[in-house]
């Protein structure tokens, strides 16, 4: 049997960090990483880069660690391995194929998975999610010859694959669910700056809709929509959300909800057991609630954490996390938590009018989060309020008057 001193599940930027962090701080304590894809660590970010996908820049820019990193870290790397179940009390885990692998200190950073259509058509070629290099690669292949592409879904994956759609010259319509792109994070002013930007470049949007059959012989051929209608296409991409595959976590006792829950340590209900990444449901300090922030910079400074933690430098994870993404000549951004709540009063800040548009959120006196569109250069200032549990309750005109500089809030 195969033994550890530190085991990581998971080979993406989390899992990666950790062991990067565990080998700074201990030299010689054997670090394995399992993980259910065979390839070494690579930008999942880039995998939604126009650049990227249209073979504007090499594709070997996608690796961010080599073999030669692993060799001169002396990390073992088990990829396309499944493992199936912990055993806490004898420290194991188990293989898909019989194997077990034993361990002192345990990370758990697997991620999430995308969340699969169910409609009839829905296993046939040309359709398309976006978690993995092997659904890159399959979505650059399928623009080579396709001329007309269906999005599903108003999140990150929906905006970015159809400002790629369109930009690889495929038409381009968008599907969602909701009344407008996403919904309820957004409001339906910002959700109009962005559909009028998609539109102006030629991409149909259908509202309150759903796919309910994807027809064709082995590849797609047409969809139809819930209210009859039939588009014809060769790509479907579906980004309906992400689930969490937890079953095999609980049965260890380990404590799953949403995902696996952790407190501000990263540190699961299972001594020596962590974890990190999309997958983490951690006790948030800076906003005071349980929360699971599915990002890459979150999932690295998680990975940092938590491989400091088994070195024996325990911390807190305290981190603003935020999002951004850019397409259709735009630039959207999410900072700290966006979520909509009757608890929350939210205060607009430029005006979509302008083509610059924030919305800060207010809970208990202080900064929760923001969405902003086109003004990221307010990002980082707003990301210190949130840190510094600021009061804002009396500076509400402040907040909302573009003129003032943030900043001043900050020393105020």
């Amino acid at each position: 049997m195969q033994s550890f001193k530190y085991l990581i599940i998971g080979g993406g930027v989390a899992g990666v960090t950790a062991a990067e962090t565990i080998r700074a701080n201990d030299p010689t304590g054997s670090i394995a990483i399992v993980s259910d894809e065979p390839y070494l660590l690579y930008s999942r970010v880039m995998l939604s880069k126009p650049n990227f996908f249209l073979g504007k820049v090499p594709f070997d820019q996608v690796w961010l660690k080599g073999e030669q990193w692993y060799k001169e870290k002396n990390v073992t790397f088990l990829g396309g391995e499944i493992v199936t179940g912990i055993d806490s009390n004898k420290k194991q885990i188990m293989l898909a194929d019989g194997r077990a692998i034993s361990y002192e200190k345990l990370l758990i950073a697997i991620g999430t998975a995308t969340r699969k259509a169910i409609v009839p058509g829905a296993e046939k070629k040309g359709v398309h999610y976006l978690r993995s290099l092997d659904d890159g690669k399959g979505i650059m292949e399928g623009i080579k010859s396709a001329k007309n592409a269906v999005t599903v879904g108003g999140g990150f994956i929906g905006f970015e694959m159809a400002d790629l759609m369109q930009l690889a010259g495929l038409k381009t319509t968008v599907i969602l669910r909701d009344p407008y792109f996403w919904s309820p994070t957004l409001d339906e002013a910002s959700a109009l700056m962005i559909e009028n930007a998609m539109k102006k470049v030629g991409v149909d949007i259908v509202h309150s809709n759903e796919i309910v059959e994807i027809s064709g012989e082995d590849s797609v051929k047409e969809v139809t929509l819930k209210d009859g209608r039939k588009l014809p296409c060769e790509i479907v991409i579906f980004g309906i959300g992400t689930v969490s595959h937890l079953e095999w976590v609980k049965a260890s006792g380990v404590a799953v909800n949403r995902g696996i829950v952790s407190n501000e340590f990263l540190e699961t209900s299972v001594k020596d057991i962590w974890t990190a990444g999309d997958i983490t449901e951690y006790n948030d300090l800076l906003l005071e609630e349980n929360v699971q922030m599915g990002n890459w910079v979150s999932a690295h400074e998680q990975g940092r954490v938590a491989g400091l933690g088994m070195v024996g430098q325990r911390q807190p994870f305290k981190f603003v996390s935020f999002y951004t993404t850019q397409g259709f000549g735009l630039t959207v951004a999410f900072v700290g938590d966006a979520a909509p709540g009757s608890d929350r009063e939210i205060i607009p800040r430029g005006t979509p009018e302008s083509g610059s548009y924030g919305r800060i959120i207010i809970r208990n006196g202080e900064i929760e989060g923001a969405t902003l569109i086109n003004r990221t250069a307010e990002m980082g200032i707003i990301s210190k309020l949130i840190a510094a549990n600021i009061n804002v309750a009396s500076k509400r005109s402040e907040l909302a008057d573009e003129k003032v500089d943030l900043k001043t809030l900050l020393v105020s």
